[in-house]
């Protein structure tokens, strides 16, 4: 049965009653602690929801990608955020760039300290820079 919340208008109490789907909006409720009938139906909080492209596009809104470029950290946050709504595991090398740049470390400095980070087979694999063929 569910569980219907509701506030006391006289003696200003919280209380909940169970009752069934028929028995709501039928049956008279009246507040246990004073008996009166001069009650309110609260509603609790409810939990929207969405799918995974709506949550980033949420992510990708112009004012949360200003001044990123000049903020390690803030472009961490937003990068595990991300990583968080796809709901999979990026893998180690994704989570030490996270790190470096929650620690306050610049996207260059980490490019410099890890020049093999994602080629897949190392620098001959690369899919970057003049290796990338259209």
């Amino acid at each position: 049965m569910p569980n219907y919340e509701y506030n006391c208008k006289n003696c200003e109490k919280k209380f909940s009653i169970y009752m069934t789907y028929d028995e709501y909006g039928k049956n008279a409720v009246h507040c246990p602690h004073c008996g009166s009938n001069q009650v309110k139906r609260r509603i609790g909080r409810i939990r929207v929801a969405s799918n995974i492209e709506s949550r980033l596009d949420d992510i990708d809104d112009p004012r949360t990608l200003e001044g990123l470029e000049d903020d390690p950290r803030a472009l961490g946050r937003m990068m595990r955020q991300m990583s968080k709504e796809v709901g999979e595991d990026m893998g180690p090398e994704f989570n030490e760039v996270i790190n470096r740049l929650e620690a306050g470390q610049h996207p260059d400095q980490i490019e410099k300290e890890l020049p093999d980070l994602g080629m897949e087979g190392g620098p001959e694999g690369s899919m970057g820079g003049d290796d990338f063929e259209e």
